[in-house]
């Protein structure tokens, strides 16, 4: 350890400048007389550093002993922090050879105190190359702890976003292939639909051509003249209940369907009226014939001529009316409706 070494006395010359010169022999003017200079502990700047001697308290042995506690403590810590920073063993701590304490602690005048180490204690047995090896290998450690980091984080950031990404394509893979399906399923939907539509279609024409077959229009070469609802006074219920075909006198009429004769003769404002019962119970109206050809019971089919048309009856000129009761109602229907669900055309 450093200490400062006490401040010599200053030099003076005796008074008339005496046999005892300060100089080489004779006197010189640079070399005084001066004033004597005793310096005190305010006008001595305490010198800074490392080494700085500590004030004299007590005993010159106590001193000593709380200076080497504190240098100990100092070297123990530093192997202490170079073992944890370096992670090597524990550098064993090598004392310096120090001075006698009384040689340290002297207060002689004049007395030079041993110059001391400049060695701090906590650079003590470690080298400076295992200082930088220690910082090196703790700093590469902490930058490769640092980048393994960073590198897993993007490596997950990574993994993370190419999930996302294909979740995204399956999702929309999916989508497209419900789209796809439900579009699929709507065209055979509707093309399913159109086929039984026309299914259906060409089902009722060949039921209506059956049924044409079977059915067939009360007489021919004929124009439509009045048609069912129609008002007017000419009628004593206030509208036409039937249908006229307007047709020469003596035009045929025959029989719509198969059926049975079940009245032949005057009907009063009819004229002369034929009715024939079908199987199903419906009654169909021949009116102002101008003759009958069947009577009461007779069995009539599809086609057969029942009678002629005429003007008999309340009548403006010669036309046969039409009239439909279902179940032998008094009340008709409309007789265009009744032969076009027979697959007639009026």
């Amino acid at each position: 350890m450093a200490s400062n070494r006490p401040v010599p006395e200053a030099p003076f010359a005796p008074s008339q400048y005496g046999t005892e010169t300060f100089g080489y022999g004779t006197y010189r003017t640079d070399e005084g007389p001066w004033e004597e200079w005793n310096p005190t502990e305010d006008s001595i700047r305490p010198i800074r550093g490392r080494h700085r001697v500590s004030k004299q308290r007590g005993g010159g042995l106590a001193r000593s002993s709380t200076v080497l506690g504190v240098g100990v403590i100092a070297a123990v810590g530093a192997g202490g922090m170079a073992s944890a920073n370096t992670g090597k063993p524990p550098v064993s701590i090598s004392m310096p050879d120090l001075p006698s304490v009384g040689s340290l602690l002297g207060d002689g005048a004049g007395t030079e105190a041993p110059k001391g180490s400049a060695t701090a204690l906590s650079s003590v047995g470690v080298t400076e190359a295992d200082s930088a090896e220690g910082t090196t290998d703790a700093g590469e450690a902490l930058r490769n702890r640092i980048m393994a980091q960073a590198e897993q984080q993007q490596g997950q950031a990574e993994t993370r976003a190419v999930a996302a990404a294909v979740s995204a394509a399956d999702k929309e893979v999916a989508d497209a292939a419900a789209k796809a399906e439900k579009e699929a399923a709507a065209r055979a939907a509707a093309a399913q639909e159109k086929a039984e539509a026309a299914a259906k279609k060409k089902a009722e024409e060949e039921r209506l051509a059956a049924l044409a077959r079977q059915y067939a229009l009360p007489t021919s070469s004929y124009t439509v003249t009045g048609t069912f609802g129609q008002a007017g006074s000419m009628w004593s219920s206030g509208y036409h209940t039937g249908l006229d075909f307007a047709a020469p006198t003596g035009t045929l009429i025959k029989a719509v369907h198969t059926g049975t004769i079940t009245e032949a003769g005057w009907a009063g404002s009819y004229g002369y009226r034929t009715i024939l019962t079908l199987d199903d119970g419906t009654e169909v109206w021949f009116c102002h014939q101008s003759s009958i050809s069947v009577s009461v019971g007779q069995k009539v089919s599809t086609g057969d001529v029942i009678g002629r048309v005429g003007a008999t009856g309340n009548v403006t000129g010669p036309h046969l009316h039409l009239e439909v009761h279902p179940g032998g109602q008094s009340s008709g229907i409309d007789p265009m409706a009744w032969l076009r669900s027979k697959g007639l055309n009026p």
